[in-house]
């Protein structure tokens, strides 16, 4: 499950990009500014809003660290600043002055590339601010830029529908035709796949472009056996161009936003559709994944950028047992104060974070350590975390049966036979929502909101990879 938390509306024109920290949020706009925002409440910080860029801030992004932004503009520059003090940092100014669509930094925080209108990238040194390389797509704008995980190599997309790839010295490995309307996006998984012979580094590339598709690859890189671009399977779903798209911290889901206004997270192990989300009423323009939490932000030409958060049972960490409790027991000091503030216990975030209780230590709460070492004196405060911890001690053993979740009717709570999407965006048993509608229920089964229609669609991808997981599970 996942629900909207938090709506964001400060921007005065379109938002054009978001990025996560562990701590902030970043969101830029075609208004000139770059405006940061607390996960710890979403208050907008004292020295937000950024402001320095002459022309519509087209992308914005955090280094590994956090520590510093970048963000880039029509007025041909790419500016860093201080995320936690705003500062300006520098002025990185693209050879020829032409506008900059894109920016990203390397894993180790070694260089910082620039993409911009004229084809050319660049790869600044991101310690001493100097250009360390260029080079140049013809005939094309650059649009979409991001980094293996590994450091090793990077890829751009370029409004002509090519994807290349580029090593860390600027030399060009491969171009490839991807999208024939162009790209608009390119994201890496930070996760790599196993397997593959010694020495062989490959990770999974989502590109998403104006032909209404997403593609998934395989980038594969090693010095002995080269280089290796393998397309792997298109996602369907958004029936307009895809305008953005992200990978989830771990690589288990996909989140794409389009000009059909629609935000579609896919299961990637099944490639199936596991949340449409519609709330944006103009085109979806970016998608963002938090860093080791279960937060997603979206923006908008509406000029909002939303907050999501997903329930534990969404199977972004997996379905296994052992997978959910490694995810929680990695949760920063951050992610358990948005989790406590989800359980409505905003009160003891003050507490939690000055007996510096992670996700580690959360699982390891008492009555009596609660009482005692934290100091919590209310009785109905003690209780509730304690209930709520053992929500996610109960969710992990019922994971522990293998059974994705998103194959389990929401109202049945029983693997689906039949399953369709109802106008929420989730997917139910056919019979199941039919009953549900036929009691004049005309709301969410999930959200409690009135369903704008009651049509239901055929989840076909779904089902098939239902039968799939059958078929290999139960012989």
């Amino acid at each position: 499950m996942v629900k909207l938390i938090h709506t964001l509306a400060d921007h005065g024109d379109d938002v054009s990009c978001c990025a996560f920290s562990s701590s902030l949020l970043a969101s830029c706009s075609l208004d000139k500014s770059i405006r940061l925002y607390s996960l710890s409440d979403f208050a907008e910080l004292p020295h937000s809003p950024l402001k320095f860029h002459t022309y519509a801030v087209h992308c914005c992004c955090f280094s590994p660290s956090g520590h510093v932004l970048a963000s880039c503009s029509t007025d041909g520059t790419t500016v860093l600043w201080s995320a936690h003090s705003g500062h300006t940092l520098t002025v990185l100014e693209q050879p020829g002055g032409s506008p900059v669509r894109v920016c990203c930094f390397s894993p180790d925080s070694a260089y910082l590339a620039s993409g911009a209108a004229d084809g050319s990238v660049v790869l600044w040194n991101a310690q001493s601010y100097k250009l360390y390389r260029c080079g140049s797509v013809k005939d094309s704008s650059l649009v979409a830029c991001a980094f293996s995980p590994d450091g090793g190599l990077f890829v751009t997309g370029s409004s002509g529908g090519d994807l290349t790839v580029w090593d860390d010295r600027m030399r060009c490995l491969h171009s490839e035709k991807a999208h024939d309307l162009g790209i608009t996006c390119c994201s890496f998984s930070s996760q790599p796949l196993s397997g593959g012979e010694q020495g062989l580094q490959s990770y999974r590339l989502a590109s998403c472009g104006q032909d209404c598709e997403i593609k998934l690859w395989i980038v594969s890189f090693t010095h002995v056996l080269g280089f290796e671009l393998k397309y792997k399977s298109t996602l369907s779903g958004h029936c307009a161009p895809v305008l953005a798209c992200a990978f989830s911290h771990d690589g288990q889901m996909l989140a794409s936003g389009s000009v059909d206004k629609s935000v579609i997270i896919y299961g990637i192990g099944t490639q199936s559709v596991l949340h449409t989300l519609t709330q944006h009423t103009r085109y979806v323009t970016t998608c963002a994944f938090a860093p080791n939490t279960l937060l997603l932000a979206t923006g908008s030409m509406d000029k909002t950028v939303n907050i999501w958060q997903f329930d534990l049972e969404t199977p972004c960490q997996g379905s296994m047992n052992d997978q959910l409790k490694h995810f929680i027991e990695d949760w920063s000091e951050e992610d358990v104060s948005v989790w406590l503030r989800a359980q409505g216990l905003e009160d003891l975030v003050g507490i939690f974070r000055v007996n510096n209780i992670d996700g580690k230590e959360l699982l390891h709460l008492t009555k009596e350590s609660l009482a005692g070492d934290l100091k919590i004196e209310s009785l109905g405060l003690r209780n509730k975390v304690l209930r709520s911890i053992e929500e996610l001690r109960t969710r992990m053993d019922s994971l522990s049966s293998g059974i994705p979740d998103e194959f389990i009717c929401p109202i049945t709570r029983e693997v689906m036979k039949d399953p369709v999407i109802a106008s929420d965006g989730y997917s139910y048993e056919r019979e199941a929502m039919e009953s549900w509608i036929h009691k004049k229920k005309r709301t969410s089964p999930m959200t409690n909101l009135a369903l704008p229609s009651l049509v239901l669609t055929p989840n076909r991808t779904l089902k098939m990879a239902i039968n799939r997981w059958l078929e290999t599970h139960q012989k």
